[in-house]
């Protein structure tokens, strides 16, 4: 074991942000999210709808509010949101002098728009405003997920002066465009008048899913040489990632925006536990070490860094051509990098939109469980 969790304070000065990827009411009122936060240097949380789905299915802490909400007869829909935004509430006041002592950079819990809206800008404009209104903290970011129709919605809800988690980026072609809608929120804040300094966001690129699809088409293919390959693509994809952030924040167009007062757009480490026991259950941990970064850790894979992660320092600088020669070899094994990432970003979709249905089923289940029990 290492000394004092010493290798998560080693990520923490390379300048990695610890975030701990899970949320539940349990983690709250046990005092274990507050432990991990002063014990384990985590410093903000992240959801999403098959995580609350996890937490409200196993019932333990929501007893009483779903009492109330069942008493009232509220809709499914309007009783999910005051449970998931009562979550993400208090855990955003756990977090808020972390969120006070980093100056709004960590400290941080973001909350879903609607899954099945990530294809509407529109509507998911008018869900992140709500969302905003409804938990009312500082420290909370609203997750737009990186679709066609997310990125307009990303620079309108900027602009308005909101903080952002984008989410399911599978391709740095849509990564870069996502720099971009923030580029632009933030240009349309500054228009407005708003105070640039109050807006941060975060990035979510999602790691291990690359080497899932990739991984599974080598294996298809079954040569030596399709082989070598595997495990290659999801780092190679995010230290290419990293690559065309410092490209990005290194333009005029946002040292203009830098001296009006802007935060960078940081990039966010997400899926980082491993699929499968091919591989070691840190790897996505070491081997994406780099400064003003986030790595958001499943509780399971944050105890395994704590425990034997080797952190060495920064794993990204140096690393791009030898990335870029590893996408180049899988695509020349005739797997289309496009082709890849589209799936990768359509199943994320549908996989969120899923887990939504399935949360919306369980709540109401829930409900008319304690109904039953107040007639």
């Amino acid at each position: 074991m290492t000394d004092n969790m010493s290798a998560l304070k080693r990520l923490t000065e390379e300048g990695v942000s610890i975030w701990l990827d899970d949320l539940s009411r349990r983690h709250i009122t046990s005092g274990s999210l507050a432990e991990l936060i002063d014990q384990q240097h985590v410093v903000g949380v992240t959801t999403n709808p098959s995580i609350f789905q996890k937490a409200i299915r196993s019932g333990d802490g929501y007893e009483q509010q779903l009492t109330d909400l069942a008493a009232r007869k509220v809709t499914v829909e309007e009783a999910l949101r005051m449970i998931t935004t009562a979550d993400v509430r208090d855990a955003a006041d756990i977090l808020r002098p972390v969120h006070d002592s980093a100056q709004g950079r960590d400290g941080r819990v973001p909350i879903e728009v609607d899954p099945r809206l990530a294809h509407n800008t529109a509507a998911t404009v008018a869900e992140a405003k709500q969302l905003a209104w409804l938990v009312d903290r500082p420290n909370t970011l609203i997750k737009i997920p990186a679709t066609k129709a997310g990125l307009p919605a990303i620079t309108e809800v900027i602009g308005n002066g909101i903080s952002v988690n984008v989410t399911l980026i599978f391709s740095l072609e849509r990564y870069r465009e996502v720099m971009d809608a923030y580029l632009a929120g933030l240009e349309k804040a500054q228009a407005a008048g708003v105070d640039l300094a109050t807006i941060h966001s975060v990035a979510s690129l999602f790691v291990s899913r690359a080497d899932s699809e990739v991984d599974k088409r080598l294996e298809m293919l079954g040569t030596d040489e399709a082989k070598v390959l595997k495990g290659t693509a999801a780092p190679a994809n995010a230290q290419l990632a990293y690559q065309a952030y410092e490209e990005t924040f290194a333009e005029e167009r946002w040292a203009a925006l830098e001296q009006a007062g802007a935060n960078k757009q940081r990039p966010l480490w997400a899926s980082t536990g491993v699929k499968g026991p091919a591989y070691k259950d840190t790897l996505y941990i070491v081997e994406l070490v780099a400064p003003n970064t986030v790595n958001t850790m499943p509780e399971a894979t944050l105890h395994a860094t704590a425990d034997h992660g080797e952190v060495t320092g920064d794993t990204i600088a140096g690393t791009y051509d030898q990335a870029r020669a590893a996408l180049d070899a899988v695509e020349g094994l005739g797997i289309s990098y496009a082709d890849v990432v589209q799936t990768l970003e359509d199943e994320g979709v549908a996989t969120f939109e899923k887990a939504w249905n399935e949360l919306l089923a369980s709540t109401e289940a829930e409900l008319k469980r304690f109904a039953s029990k107040g007639d």
